[in-house]
């Protein structure tokens, strides 16, 4: 016990207070690993892996903030990237996130949640944020663009379904699988949320010969490297 701040570490409750808490979330162990790699044990960051798809996403990122304090919530990981949108290797970093299968199909095609007037399948992401850390990619040399990233239940493996979610989002940058779920914990209590991802397939045709996933994981790593300088 430290006899002037009364901290078991040295920190008074006013200097912790001050220092940013991030939780970084990912689906699997390989991506949190990365990510720790990127982070080198920083005390600042706590990164779990909570599960593949949405429903893991939320109720992982939900458990977590209910256990302690943080200022930001990022979801971060691989992830397909569009054509002409985000090359393999690269990264994203979301302008928004969007639960692109959440709602309903029609004979006459899908509508979206907010269409059927049943809330909203869009989350914001903090602009402030997310364009110091696209700045911040940048500045390190790393490959990054932005744009919506897409939260699918079923990750799409044909041409026929890639081009119908780019028509359903114009501009789509990625695909993943949980960044709405965190997305949604996050804004239920009130934090701001980022998603980060790196680019190992492109979406499309499913093609397992093709992707780079150590590569992107690299990528992870690298970006996450750069949460250090960007996130304080």
């Amino acid at each position: 016990m430290d006899p002037q701040t009364g901290s078991p570490d040295g920190i008074s409750p006013e200097r912790r207070k001050a220092v940013m808490r991030v939780l970084v979330m990912t689906a699997v162990p390989a991506e949190r690993d990365a990510v720790l790699r990127g982070l080198r044990g920083d005390s600042r960051f706590d990164v779990l892996a909570g599960g593949v798809g949405v429903a893991a996403a939320a109720a992982s990122t939900a458990r977590a903030l209910a256990a302690a304090e943080y200022d930001l919530v990022v979801s971060a990981g691989i992830g397909g990237g569009f054509t002409e949108q985000a090359e393999v290797g690269s990264l994203v970093v979301a302008n928004e996130i969007i639960a692109a299968d959440l709602g309903a199909e029609t004979p006459d095609g899908f509508l979206s949640v907010d269409e059927l007037g049943f809330g909203s399948a869009r989350i914001q992401v903090d602009p402030g944020w997310a364009a110091r850390v696209t700045a911040a990619l940048r500045d390190a040399g790393l490959p990054v663009s932005t744009g919506p990233v897409l939260t699918v239940s079923t990750v799409t493996g044909t041409a026929e379904t890639a081009r119908e979610l780019g028509a359903r989002v114009p501009g789509a940058a990625a695909e993943a699988m949980e960044g709405y779920g965190v997305a949604v914990a996050a804004r239920q209590c009130g934090l701001p949320v980022l998603e980060v991802r790196a680019i190992s397939n492109p979406v499309g045709p499913r093609d397992r010969a093709s992707w780079r996933i150590a590569e992107a994981l690299n990528a992870l790593e690298a970006a996450s490297s750069v949460f250090l300088e960007v996130l304080r």
